[in-house]
């Protein structure tokens, strides 16, 4: 293998990118699997609430449930639009 070897991009397979897609969707719903079941539409009713204020997208909040030992944790990312029309 040469120096300039190591710089040449490498194509991948479709059976290795579609290898690694799925592994990504499998983690995802390994971790949806241990949220509850309420998680869903409180997403939703946060939504709506925001969008009282502010026009947003779905895909522009994510909520989180993070658990440890001794609590749980609600995480709340909403991503407001640059500015309103």
């Amino acid at each position: 293998m040469s120096f300039f070897d190591y710089f040449k991009s490498k194509k991948k397979s479709t059976a290795s990118v579609a290898k690694e897609r799925l592994q990504i969707i499998v983690a995802h719903e390994r971790g949806m699997r241990d949220q509850p079941d309420y998680l869903p539409q409180l997403q939703q009713e946060l939504i709506a609430v925001i969008r009282k204020y502010v026009q947003i997208d779905d895909d522009m909040v994510q909520v989180e449930l993070d658990r440890n030992e001794d609590c749980s944790v609600l995480e709340l990312n909403v991503t407001l639009p640059e500015h309103q029309p």
